[in-house]
């Protein structure tokens, strides 16, 4: 599907609560997913920060930790998440509700990295800001995120 045909596909996407984690490697890169190429999912064969819905009755950040250890068996201490940005989505006109994205940023050794298994997508990959921010086929909303943290500094008085 990586050839654009994602677009036709016809499968009833829903929009959820969900959560990211800008993943961050103490030389500054990215750690980043390539999203499984399949029907159904939002931009399936891009890459994308990892994360997922947040499901009833969990706070964002359970959802999160709960997130990284299953997709990448990365556990981290719910001190560790700190909140970057959020984006709301008014889906009402799509006859679907509201929904929020919240990214972390969390910090990640390069010893964490290198114990990190990847179950959820095809592959796990370390960016500098420059190069993600370069790659043709990158979920718009995380490039938007990874984006706003890269340039943090030009945002600040």
């Amino acid at each position: 599907m990586t050839d654009g045909t994602f677009l036709d596909d016809r499968r009833k996407l829903c929009g959820a609560d969900a959560v990211a984690a800008i993943l961050v490697l103490e030389d500054g890169r990215y750690v980043l997913q390539l999203r499984d190429d399949m029907e159904g999912i939002f931009y399936p064969g891009h890459w994308g920060c990892f994360g997922g819905a947040v499901d009833r009755g969990e706070r964002p950040p359970q959802a999160l930790r709960r997130e990284l250890k299953e997709e990448l068996e990365f556990d981290v201490d719910a001190g560790a998440l700190q909140e970057f940005t959020r984006f709301d989505f008014d889906l009402s006109r799509l006859s679907q509700k509201r929904v929020f994205r919240i990214y972390y940023e969390v910090p990640v050794t390069s010893s964490a990295f290198s114990r990190m298994v990847l179950h959820e997508g095809a592959e796990v990959r370390a960016f500098t800001g420059a190069e993600i921010l370069g790659e043709p086929r990158v979920t718009p909303y995380d490039a938007f995120a990874i984006f706003l943290h890269y340039c943090r500094q030009r945002f600040q008085p």
